[in-house]
């Protein structure tokens, strides 16, 4: 018995390194080319190894490349599977309809992505887009609006596009954080009033899951056209 609850407990772990899922695009702080990169990037906020310490914010991973946004702009996120090879991380992969074909995702039954802005290195966070049952799916974009009228974030090191992951399966809580320069509205300019879900790490409330779609790692189907809709017109 000993013995075969150390050989799960190793499988675990294993199953834990290798096979979750983080953002692809845009490209965060130690996330899949960059510097910082050490496989991490894809754990839940609490995970720790000889290697990493999955911390909150951001994973504990120090800034990383920037990227260029501005208000009104249509963000194509795409997210990142361990088993995905070269072709398939550099250019959006097509699903293919034979399951059996598909790389492998550790998408835990799905769960509810929330997408926000941080103007403060991640102390604070601005909803401002939500996709629920079948996210995160690494054969799918989903697009999030930046609000036509944010103000403009450029102070280095402080500016933020956020995905954060409540899972379906298991209460784990994911969050992968980019690096951005954002141009915003010249006039009336506010920040979105709605904040995110913070759960299932040491401070904050345990045990949360969120409905999904129940499939462990193959892909879904996808966001809805109703669900990308709403995201455009600022519905989350």
């Amino acid at each position: 018995m000993k013995f075969a609850a150390a050989l799960l407990l190793v499988i675990s772990y294993i199953t834990i390194v290798s096979a979750h899922m983080g953002m692809l695009y845009p490209t965060p702080r130690g996330g899949y080319g960059t510097k910082q990169f050490n496989g991490r990037i894809h754990t839940f906020i609490g995970f720790k190894d000889n290697k990493h310490s999955m911390r909150f914010p951001c994973g504990g991973y120090a800034p990383g490349p920037v990227t260029e946004m501005r208000a009104g702009q249509i963000v194509n996120v795409r997210f990142y599977a361990s088993d995905m090879d070269a072709k398939e991380l550099s250019k959006q992969p097509a699903r293919p309809s034979n399951p059996r074909r598909q790389f492998a995702q550790a998408r835990h039954g799905g769960g509810m992505c929330e997408f926000s802005l941080s103007y403060d290195n991640g102390k604070t966070f601005h909803l401002i887009g939500r996709y629920t049952r079948t996210c995160p799916d690494a054969y799918y974009q989903w697009p999030v609006k930046i609000p036509s009228n944010v103000p403009s974030c450029t102070k280095q090191n402080q500016c933020l596009f956020v995905w954060s992951w409540t899972a379906n399966i298991l209460p784990q809580y994911y969050m992968n954080c980019a690096d951005i320069r954002l141009r915003g509205a010249t006039k009336n300019a506010r920040l979105p009033s709605k904040s995110i879900q913070i759960v299932d790490f040491k401070g904050y409330k345990r045990g949360v899951t969120e409905p999904g779609d129940g499939i462990k790692h193959k892909s879904s189907t996808g966001p809805t056209r109703k669900e990308i809709n709403d995201n455009m017109n600022g519905r989350y």
